[in-house]
């Protein structure tokens, strides 16, 4: 096990398709992470200037935007309802204040649906579009102080970075590991090792090891380099940047991804005598992974599903939370890779020669 675990380290270590990949992912995380590296306490009088609209359903506070509170936001919602009646509608003033009239005493959700029976139906998308708005100098450090009270900075800024290097890495493994079982499905080599007195644990742990040791080396590179450019990046902003939340993220969200892939390869290339199959598989595979989806009250987000092989963090920087039931979607698919090794070793065992 372990002299093909460490042969496949070291063959993957020779090939420059590992460390190109590796500076790739760094340009194209930083590319998707950097805004948040912007993140600091205003100044007395300084202010954030952009082109944005007063109120913003992607607002976050990198752009100078702030939660809306609940009550301002219907008094904001009702306002701009009552402009649209008015310029769309051709209602007059007395037409659109009896239909705000009309909903009082209503939920959000109940007020779309009285709006929509009445041929307005864009109402709960700017209800969506009061969730922020921009901010004042005290409002936005009031924001980023409440929220770093009792987390740190690295907590939400290493959500962000799993997001941005879990998509890279499911993609960057299923090229990556392609080559992991090529030189041993070949016809020659294949019937050779069935000759050999190698088990199928060893075999396959060795393999498996390898492809997951060499995805380990690949995120422990990643994790290291954006742990020091946040590190740098907020020196100057007095927030506290931990490694271990890099870690956790990592290993919570990306690892048991990795270990699907990986896995998957083994009992495509066992089972068809060449990994290729596998390629177009786990591209659809990450597809299905990171499709959105409606809840229970029709809204269109990502809300993660089963056993998919990415979690991503959608939200604004500091509202990041895991899809519902992310940390237990995690654990199956621990428990699905292993039961798919298992399959694996059978399939090698039924083909042995002795």
């Amino acid at each position: 096990m372990w002299s093909i675990l460490k042969r496949e380290v070291k063959n993957y270590m020779k090939n420059p398709l590992l460390l190109c990949g590796i500076a790739i992912g760094v340009l194209m995380i930083f590319q998707n992470v950097s805004p948040y590296l912007n993140i600091h306490y205003l100044r007395e009088g300084e202010t954030i200037v952009n082109d944005y609209p007063q109120n913003y359903r992607d607002g976050d506070v990198f752009d100078g935007y702030v939660p809306t509170e609940n009550g301002q936001r219907r008094k904001m919602w009702e306002e701009r309802i009552r402009e649209v009646l008015i310029s769309e509608f051709e209602m007059d003033n007395v037409g659109a204040q009896s239909v705000i009239d009309e909903m009082q005493g209503m939920g959000i959700m109940a007020a779309c649906n009285h709006l929509e029976g009445q041929g307005f139906y864009n109402a709960y998308y700017e209800y969506e579009n009061t969730a922020y708005h921009k901010g004042t100098c005290e409002e936005i450090n009031s924001y980023i102080a409440g929220k770093l009270e009792n987390r740190t900075f690295s907590y939400y800024f290493s959500r962000k970075f799993a997001d941005f290097a879990g998509l890279f890495m499911g993609f960057f493994a299923t090229v990556l590991l392609s080559i992991l079982f090529m030189q041993d499905t070949r016809r020659t080599t294949y019937e050779l090792l069935h000759t050999k007195p190698v088990s199928a644990e060893n075999y396959l742990s060795g393999k498996v090891g390898g492809g997951l040791a060499v995805c380990l080396i690949t995120l422990a590179a990643l994790n290291l380099i954006f742990y020091g450019i946040c590190l740098v990046s907020t020196q100057n902003s007095g927030f506290e940047v931990h490694l271990t939340d890099f870690l956790l993220a990592t290993c919570f969200y990306i690892l048991p991804n990795m270990l699907m892939i990986v896995s998957v390869y083994s009992l495509i290339s066992l089972l068809f005598k060449s990994p290729l199959p596998a390629v177009p598989l786990l591209l659809l595979y990450i597809v299905y992974s990171n499709m959105g989806s409606r809840n229970a009250e029709g809204v269109y987000g990502y809300y993660g599903r089963p056993l998919a092989i990415m979690v991503r963090f959608p939200g604004e920087f500091f509202d990041t939370a895991p899809p519902p039931m992310a940390l237990l979607n995690q654990s199956f698919l621990i428990l699905a890779a292993i039961c798919i090794i298992f399959l694996s070793m059978q399939i090698w065992k039924r083909r042995r020669v002795y």
